[in-house]
Formats: C-alpha cells, structure tokens, sequence
C-alpha cells in the first residue's frame, strides 16, 4: 500500500513548476547524505527558485563562467551541479572552474563528453565533490571514464537513452546514473526501468508558463 503523504502549499507558493510525479519510482542517488532522484535542468534562477526538484544541473551551451554558477547557487534553495565545461572549454580551465564552484557550495559538477580522461583524473585529485560525467552515445568507454575519475554518468542520448542506460546498467550494476526522461511520464518510466537512478527535468521556459498565465489573466476580464 502506498504512504500516504501530506503535502503543505501556500497561496503564494502554490504556483510553481513541479517534477512529474512517476520520477519518484527511481532509486535515488545520495549525495552527502541527501538522497537526490530529480534534477531540474535549468539556469532559470527564477524556475530554479519555484520548482520542487530534488536539486538543478546547471549545464548551457556557453563557455561557463563563474558569475553564473555564483548566481544560480545563491539563488537556490536546493542543491547545484555545475557545468564546468570540457568541450570548447578544456585542460586547467576545467579544473579551476570545478575548484571555484565546490568553494561556492555546488554538490557537483559536470563535465562535457569530449572531455579528456587524463582531464578527469587531475579534476579528481582536485575536488572531493562528485564528478559527472555526460554520456551521449553507447560507444563512450565506460570502463576508462570511471576508472578516470567520474563519480556519476549522465545519460544524455535524447529518444537512445533508455538503450544506452540498459547496456551500461548490465555491464555496471553499482554505478549511479543520472538520465535525461524525456517530455512525457511513458518515456520517463522506459528509463526508469532501463536502470537509472535520477532523471533530469527539463521544464517549461518562463515564456510558455507565463502565456499560459497571460490566458487566465484575460479570461479574467
């Protein structure tokens, strides 16, 4: 039988982006004790501030900066995993935005595909918060990654991810995976059930909910 659970809301904190629900069906990976099984995948500082994800991963498709991973743990109330880069952003800058974010507080940080296991393995004798390592097709050497440095892949293979987590979860019983879930409960619960142990969220822009609200508004007239 299903717990039941009380759920608190207030007039003014009511309206917020929340997680599907079937996300709950996942294991969880705990981090420094905090059991974390969604992650919103979002720079938003104002959807980070009003959602109820377990934590965010603040990846974007710029060269990361240090302002921005300081802005967006300021603003959170939940946990941060930063991107660090390792794409266009390689070597000792990795490592220096890495260093910088875990003294900001971020629980982790991510790193891009192409980035270097030799990359990995300076980064991990640098921090002691988790690496993330992203894993976009079932051709990445999974063996070399962890034996590298990485602490949790994140499967990133948009409709292939169920496929890649099924191959790595066979091969790695124990490592902890993070997946992206994809826009509905159904292709949610396929990675689920492939082996994943969190799933990353992308919610709406701010533009879409507040149409949304801008129809109510009128409505109203």
């Amino acid at each position: 039988m299903a717990k039941f659970v009380p759920e608190i809301e207030g007039n003014l904190r009511k309206h917020m982006v929340k997680i599907p629900e079937v996300i709950d069906e996942v294991s969880g990976i705990k981090i420094f004790g905090r059991l974390i099984k969604s992650l919103m995948f979002s720079t938003d500082v104002a959807l980070i501030k009003n959602c109820n994800a377990n934590a965010v991963i603040a990846v974007y498709p710029f060269t990361p900066q240090p302002s921005i991973s300081h802005a967006i743990i300021t603003v959170s109330d939940i946990p941060v995993f930063c991107g660090v880069g390792g794409g266009t952003t390689t070597g000792k800058r990795v490592i220096n935005l890495a260093m910088d974010a875990e003294f900001q507080g971020a629980i982790g940080v991510v790193v891009n595909s192409p980035t270097s296991n030799e990359t990995l393995t300076r980064l991990k004798s640098k921090i002691d918060i988790p690496i993330v390592v992203t894993i976009v097709s079932d051709s990445t050497d999974v063996a070399q990654r962890l034996d590298a440095g990485a602490t949790i892949l994140n499967v990133s293979g948009a409709t292939e991810t169920p496929r890649i987590v099924k191959k790595i979860r066979a091969e790695f019983p124990q490592v902890p995976i993070i997946a992206t879930g994809g826009p509905t409960d159904e292709s949610i619960m396929r990675t689920i059930d492939a082996g994943a142990n969190a799933i990353t969220y992308t919610p709406p822009t701010s533009a879409d909910i507040f149409m949304h609200l801008m129809k109510k508004y009128r409505n109203l007239d």
